[in-house]
């Protein structure tokens, strides 16, 4: 065995395990299955033109190396981005922790118990903070977050019969600018007109229906936001604020002024830099507007026992239940660095957290007083951490970097310096003397900090924050680590078993590429330093632009995009963008076959598209001649089609290329969801299929992990009529030279994670991606052929070969009294996650193993279902109290002294044998979604409170 061959490290089967598999398939080789799962014409003509693969070591070597091209720099450039310091507690147990990073979205609640409270604790943090009654369980960045609060706004106005024909949302200039950039991408599509001004002669006009401004303002200025509030409560004009998080431990809640909405990064606490992401943002609001508000909720409700339990709330507001109604897209989280960030309020609690912003302000203050003796004018009279200061930018800027230093320059007579947690005293006298020698004077030497406050007295902060005994109990070591243990306990992970989750590739996530991520060089770069001192990063980031140009077919590619959702958005926005500059702003509808993912459609009405469903047939392929009707019906019209392939019925469709030739014909681009790439990669491509641009989303086909629900990348790669139109960054060169406006606030997007992406390619190489993908294909058909007679596959293609996933119809099982539900629960007590559940088809399972499981793991999966199956045999309708209905099955239920079930504590607990050698507790029972929802309690509210509920 090559030891040093990456490949057999990432893909599970070994050679004689493979050839068993396709014994059982009835293939004779490898080759033989892909040959009867791929349509002819689509297959690639020749190897994808990769480097060659480097081993672990000669990777991390290499990488090291690419490191020290990043000149990590005295940062004190702001804009939303800090220097932080990572208790190393929490880098360990949490970034470190494939027990963490490698959990899925918590769909399944009663075994991600311990990231659902996680959640809640971030959620308790953010209201507490912001002083608002309701929060999210996070979004992507500041400025998407700050988008989706424009959005919210413009949505409710409707219910006001005074506005709800009012478009004009009125932006301060003190907004940062990358956040006026994304609401200058989302504004127009859905019709908002935005109006940028001075918040101080705002008018309050009828005309307008919302604003937003900026706590502190981007230049450090913190300004009246009590009267501002005040005036637009009067005037019935909505208010969202963007606040920094730790800024609010000296300033006073906007949600104490009357605010409506309150957005910001959690990147300040304890998140490193990692060159623009990831990092969790938050969004708080009001109880009235919890059904209108993105993403997801954490929410409290108890299980059949009645005790408490936690599950993501009001999921009906789930894009493949609402589609082209959804509210925004549930997939737009960063959970692990939320968990991370929460993680950072539990260890410093309120007192740790007062300690910190004092330090920051403190020595903002003395550095302002120390250059103000310097003969240097401080304009911000009002601040918390950022000092703006009139000199000679250009001479200031040269003496700095001479020293190492980034200060952010927003004109050549001004200088902006934000301190940050790691500034320390050496660190503010460095600051000093780089003026004192722009001025030729002699230093200042600065001996000790001031106490000084600089924030307005009617903005100062007097309510209570973070009282709740979870944030005053786990402060030394010892005790955070045990907490973060017990949550983690509560989690089922991919450190346990198999998680064979259809449409989201739950593959390794490798220790090789992740690494590097706990670099100081990678992690402490932010995203808008000169890009000379990022060069590691920009050697990197292009490379792999190149390699998911190469792999996709396409000619260039954007990794700005920071989830799939993003993607989505940002491929159409582009194809609108082309439309528009041949002339063509009426091509505004886009098809979306009935079996797309949900959030398509969600995305497209994002886009301001008009969504035209197409028909499936029965055997789940897109209707063809609909297709053709409805492309012809609408010619003049037609923007786009949005299609995934395999399609998400787990086939590779042969008429594909005569799709996209319908839609070309026309007049339309074709755009491809690339959530299915990992089917594609090395034997077919979308530009070889005939599209125009697809999304990739990096967290499944190239291994980055879904860290419980996020982090996610999702670039988009295009063909040469649509690279002029690849989006920009206002700060950072960007794009095309016809780019669209940001999508996301930085300009690589999440690059820290792209580091995961770049070592998957670079390990694997042309062969090992091409292997990769067509193990998965024959992980599928085996786990197809092992559950054959036991559970009927929906969709297959013309030879009978499954894709990289299958469907399993669960429907017929409703006549014993068994619903797929029952399924997914039970699986828990064999120490699986379910499969995904009712997606596409209500009632099936989507069952997708990868190629990174070995075949012992899927045989104890197929040994796990074929058992289930014969429970579901012996149920019947008459009798709802089965192992099935009672799933699943918790430790303090089996150790109970009373036992009156109908089946034996061992039938109910270790079901097979293999179960016993490594048994998973689910820590709650069945959870009651509807009681949570009725009685919708999103924050870490004391026990007294959930029981009056």
């Amino acid at each position: 065995m090559n030891t040093t061959n990456f490949a057999l490290r990432h893909i599970g089967p070994r050679e004689e395990d493979q050839n068993q598999m396709l014994k059982t398939i009835g293939v004779d080789s490898l080759d033989q299955l892909i040959y009867e799962t791929l349509p002819d014409d689509i297959k690639l003509k020749i190897p994808l033109d990769l480097d060659e693969p480097m081993s672990e070591y000669e990777y991390l070597t290499h990488i090291h190396e690419l490191s020290k091209q990043n000149k990590t720099f005295k940062t004190y450039i702001g804009l939303g981005y800090h220097p932080t310091i990572l208790p190393p507690v929490i880098q360990r147990n949490i970034l470190e922790n494939p027990g963490w990073y490698t959990a899925y979205t918590p769909y399944q609640a009663e075994i991600a118990q311990g990231r659902l409270e996680a959640l809640l604790n971030f959620q308790t943090m953010v209201t507490d903070l912001t002083g608002m009654e309701i929060a999210n369980a996070s979004l992507l960045d500041e400025s998407t977050a700050a988008a989706e609060a424009m959005s919210l706004l413009f949505a409710v106005r409707e219910r006001d019969q005074k506005k709800n024909d009012v478009n004009k949302f009125f932006v301060s200039e003190n907004i940062l600018p990358q956040t006026l950039s994304l609401l200058q991408t989302r504004s127009t599509p859905i019709g908002i007109e935005l109006v940028v001004g001075n918040e101080e002669s705002f008018d309050f006009s009828s005309e307008y229906f919302g604003a937003i401004l900026q706590y502190p303002g981007k230049n450090g200025q913190v300004t009246d936001i009590k009267s501002f509030i005040e005036k637009a409560n009067n005037a019935q004009i909505k208010v969202a604020v963007a606040a920094d998080i730790l800024s609010l431990v000296k300033l006073e809640a906007p949600g104490k002024f009357g605010a409506d909405v309150v957005v910001g990064t959690t990147q300040r606490f304890g998140i490193p830099m990692g060159y623009g992401g990831p990092h969790a943002a938050y969004f708080a609001t009001k109880e009235a507007y919890k059904r209108d508000i993105p993403g997801r909720i954490i929410g409290v409700t108890k299980d059949v026992n009645g005790n408490r339990a936690l599950r993501m709330a009001l999921q009906t507001r789930e894009q493949h239940i609402k589609r082209d109604k959804a509210t925004s897209n549930i997939c737009t989280a960063q959970v692990l660095l939320a968990v991370m960030a929460g993680m950072y309020a539990v260890y410093h609690g309120p007192k740790g957290l007062e300690f910190i912003a004092n330090k920051v302000h403190n020595t903002a203050s003395t550095v302002s007083n120390a250059l103000s003796k310097l003969g240097f004018t401080q304009t911000n009279t009002s601040y918390f951490d950022t000092l703006s200061v009139k000199a000679n930018a250009s001479k200031i800027k040269v003496i700095a970097e001479k020293h190492q230093v980034n200060f952010f320059y927003p004109d050549v007579n001004t200088v902006t310096i934000s301190i940050n947690e790691t500034t320390n005293l050496k660190d503010a006298n460095q600051i000093v003397a780089i003026f004192a020698e722009s001025a030729g004077k002699e230093t200042i030497k600065i001996n000790s900090v001031s106490e000084d406050n600089h924030i307005s007295e009617s903005l100062q902060r007097t309510s209570d924050f973070l009282t709740l005994d979870i944030f005053n109990s786990h402060h030394s070591e010892t005790e955070l680590m045990r907490y973060i243990k017990k949550l983690e306990r509560k989690d089922l992970s991919l450190n346990h078993s198999m998680i064979s989750l259809g449409s989201c590739t739950m593959k390794l996530n490798a220790a090789a590429e992740m690494l590097p991520l706990s670099s100081p060089n990678w992690g402490s770069i932010h995203p808008f330093v000169p890009i000379e001192q990022a060069q590691g990063y920009q050697t990197i980031l292009k490379e792999l632009e190149d390699q998911l140009t190469e792999i996709t077919g396409f000619a260039a590619t954007s990794l700005q995009p920071n989830s799939g959702a993003q993607g989505e958005y940002a491929g159409l926005m582009v194809i609108k963008a082309y439309h528009e500059s041949r002339g063509d702003h009426h091509r505004n509808i886009c098809l979306i076959p009935s079996s797309a993912h949900g959030t398509n459609p969600a995305s497209a009405v994002m886009a301001g598209m008009k969504v035209v469903v197409t028909k499936s047939t029965e055997k789940g392929n897109i209707d063809v001649e609909d297709l053709r009707e409805k492309a012809e019906l609408h010619k003049d019209n037609l923007s786009c089609i949005m299609v995934t392939y395999p399609s998400t019925h787990g086939v590779y469709e042969s008429a594909i290329k005569e799709i996209t030739k319908i839609i070309h014909d026309n007049g339309g681009q074709v755009y491809m969801d690339g959530a299915n790439m990992n089917a594609q990669v090395g034997l077919t491509n979308p530009g070889n299929i005939g599209a125009d641009v697809c999304h990739l989303n990096l967290h499944k086909t190239f291994a980055i992990p879904h860290g419980g629900g996020g982090p996610g990348v999702g670039p988009i790669c295009v063909a040469k009529q649509l690279v002029p139109f690849l989006p920009g960054n206002p700060i950072i060169k960007t794009g095309g030279d016809q780019a669209i406006s940001a999508i996301s606030a930085a300009p690589f997007g999440s690059a820290l994670v792209c580091l995961i992406s770049y070592a998957y390619i670079k390990m694997l190489g042309a062969e090992g991606v091409t292997q990769s993908t067509k193990i998965a294909i024959l992980n599928a058909n085996y786990i197809k052929h092992r559950l054959q007679g036991q559970f009927d596959t929906l969709y297959s293609g013309e030879c009978g070969r499954a894709a990289h996933e299958m469907i399993v119809d669960c429907r017929p099982f409703k006549a014993n009294g068994i619903e797929v539900t029952d399924i997914a629960k039970r699986l828990m007590d064999y120490g699986f996650h379910a499969p995904t559940v009712s997606f596409p088809v209500a009632g099936t399972l989507m069952i997708e193993p990868t190629e990174s499981e070995s075949k012992a793991e899927m045989d104890r999966f197929c040994d796990a279902m074929i058992s289930i199956k014969k429970e579901i045999d012996m149920a019947s309708k008459d009798d709802e109290n089965n192992v099935l209905k009672n799933a699943p099955h918790t430790l303090e239920m089996l150790t109970s002294s009373e036992w009156l079930m109908p089946y034996t504590r061992e039938t109910a607990a270790f079901p097979l044998e293999y179960v016993k050698e490594n048994k998973f507790w689910p820590s709650v029972r069945r959870v009651d979604d509807a009681f949570g929802d009725r009685n919708l309690i999103c924050t870490c509210a004391p026990i007294e409170e959930y029981m009056d509920a």
